[in-house]
């Protein structure tokens, strides 16, 4: 059987085809590789030459180590919405965290509770609470009566008005017992009120297996219910972070507020020369902290 033989025009037309479907795309991907370099270019246009990303710097003290993930975010909003107060902290912690430190150094306790007296009382020995606590360290009387420190005891309204109504009464007849007695509140002296709060402390790491943030929070409600919020866990060995949905409000406040304050504390100079990264950011830089960037390369994630 013989075979047609195609025509020159329809060879040529099939070629022109081919030719013509291969070449689109060719042409999409030079008009896609041009978009891309278009769009790289506002980019640098927008960000500027001198835009460098600077690595995350905090960093925490030992005993709080491995708490980052839970805290960094609270710590970096305290920051932000309590500058001042942190300041002012700081300034006056000067006067008195040496002292509170060597005390608790011989009762080997870590020195970042020294923070406590801060939270508790703000370094003012004639701070009363509404719950009834005195003092530096904002101690019982109960706490007080079992360490052996002298205090007076606190009245509640009712109490001191029936009192007030006795001394009148007394005085009108002439009563000796009518004169006023002034009771020594040890809870007021710095350092009696300190050791009695470093002996509360080691003895609550010794209930609580030296697990420090639930020794925190025993100081602020109690070992009896933290050892309550460790049952609800269900957990053998619970933590903080197990324990912290059982807590009182005020008491997960409290422990956060002493790691936020040790945490900016160990890192006072960077954050009050607003150079405390919490996260990496980006900023512009000069073309010295370009050429670190360029030589020690920009870090893009938290490396603890």
């Amino acid at each position: 059987m013989i075979k047609r033989n195609r025509s020159v025009p329809g060879i040529f037309a099939a070629v022109l085809s081919c030719i013509c479907f291969a070449c689109v795309p060719v042409v999409a991907q030079v008009n896609k590789d041009s978009t891309k370099k278009i769009l790289l270019s506002r980019l640098d246009k927008k960000e500027g030459s001198n835009t460098v990303v600077k690595a995350a710097n905090v960093v925490y003290p030992d005993l709080l180590c491995g708490n980052e993930e839970q805290s960094l975010g609270y710590i970096e909003k305290f920051s932000a919405s309590r500058r001042a107060y942190l300041i002012r902290t700081y300034n006056k912690g000067k006067k008195f965290f040496p002292k509170v430190t060597a005390i608790l150094t011989k009762h080997s306790l870590p020195h970042e509770f020294k923070i406590l007296l801060a939270l508790e009382s703000a370094f003012n020995g004639n701070a009363v609470s509404k719950a009834g606590a005195v003092g530096y360290w904002q101690i019982m009387d109960e706490v007080a009566r079992e360490y052996g420190l002298k205090y007076a005891p606190q009245l509640s309204a009712a109490e001191k008005k029936r009192e007030l109504k006795l001394a009148k009464s007394l005085a009108k007849k002439g009563n000796k017992k009518a004169r006023k007695v002034i009771v020594r509140d040890d809870r007021k002296n710095f350092n009696k009120s300190t050791y009695t709060a470093a002996r509360y402390l080691k003895d609550r790491c010794r209930n609580l297996d030296n697990d420090y943030l639930l020794v925190v929070a025993s100081y602020n409600c109690g070992v009896g219910n933290v050892w309550q919020a460790m049952k609800k866990t269900g957990k053998a060995d619970p933590d903080f972070w197990d324990v912290k949905k059982y807590l009182p409000s005020e008491t997960r406040s409290y422990v956060m507020n002493f790691i936020a304050l040790n945490v900016i504390f160990n890192n006072y100079e960077k954050f009050t020369n607003n150079t405390l990264n919490f996260k990496p950011v980006k900023a512009k830089a000069d073309n010295a902290d370009i050429n670190t960037s360029e030589e020690e390369g920009a870090p893009t994630s938290l490396n603890y």
